[in-house]
């Protein structure tokens, strides 16, 4: 008999207490992420934010995301939830949509549910504020669409994505998407503009680079001060060619850390 840990609890904690309405829809996950739309839930989509079971390990960028990814244990508490209510599941990654099929939930879309109650995803690093680096195993975009058009985003880690800077724990940079044919050019942008090293990243089990669900390319920027991150994120994305950062700025409510005792440990977004 699997044992139940952190996380599978964790992920009853986060859902039981949300009110959900009749009809709508969710999102969760991290390379997964869940969302869920007016009484909908978002399962996990991409490699490095998983939201609903035990940790585990992917590689798909040339660097290893840590990701949770839906246990058995985890995955009954979905689907007492689908009993309880109607609920759908939004996939924001191919990975994401395979396991809303395997474990039997209703697969939609943000076309048919535009309004998500309630996304849950992981992230690579988690500062004071709640800022976020996503992006590590190559979903960044389709996460934030996800997770920015969900009326509460919350957030489901281990306790190594804790820090009290971005950059303290996570030292693969943050990932931005970006058109093929302007690598080059936003790469010295951003460099010229804030410093560092900009990497094109590679891909392990094919020639060439990385290639997103959107048909991109994605740069690692290296940065080597803390910054002002709103004013970053906004900078970059105004930069010719860019598709979106992995800076995720006020954007989550809570997160929650699975400690390595077992324990839980949550934080909510101090009052500004």
């Amino acid at each position: 008999m699997q044992r139940p840990g952190p996380f599978s609890s964790l992920y009853g904690r986060v859902l039981a207490p949300l009110p959900g309405r009749a009809g709508g829809a969710a999102s969760g996950g991290g390379g997964s992420s869940w969302g869920v739309p007016g009484s909908h839930v978002q399962p996990p989509g991409c490699e490095q934010s998983g939201v609903l079971g035990g940790a585990s390990r992917t590689n798909t960028n040339g660097g290893e995301a840590s990701s949770v990814l839906p246990g058995a244990s985890t995955m009954s508490k979905a689907e007492e939830a689908k009993k309880l209510a109607s609920r759908a599941a939004v996939e924001n990654h191919v990975k994401a949509r395979q396991l809303i099929l395997q474990y039997g939930l209703t697969l939609s879309d943000l076309d048919r549910h535009p309004e998500i109650d309630l996304a849950i995803d992981g992230a690579d690093e988690v500062d004071a504020d709640l800022n976020l680096i996503k992006g590590g195993g190559g979903c960044l975009t389709q996460e934030k669409i996800v997770a920015g058009y969900a009326s509460r985003f919350i957030v489901i880690a281990d306790f190594r994505k804790d820090s009290k800077n971005l950059g303290d724990q996570w030292h693969k940079g943050i990932p931005i998407e970006v058109i093929p044919m302007a690598y080059v050019p936003v790469s010295r942008a951003v460099i010229q503009k804030f410093g560092g090293v900009v990497e094109l990243r590679m891909a392990v089990n094919k020639a060439g680079p990385v290639v997103t669900d959107n048909g991109n390319f994605i740069l690692d920027w290296k940065f080597d001060r803390v910054h002002k991150w709103s004013e970053v994120n906004t900078a970059i994305k105004m930069i010719p060619g860019v598709v979106d950062t992995g800076l995720f700025i006020n954007m989550a409510e809570r997160v929650y850390f699975g400690m390595q005792d077992g324990s839980v440990n949550m934080k909510e977004k101090p009052f500004s």
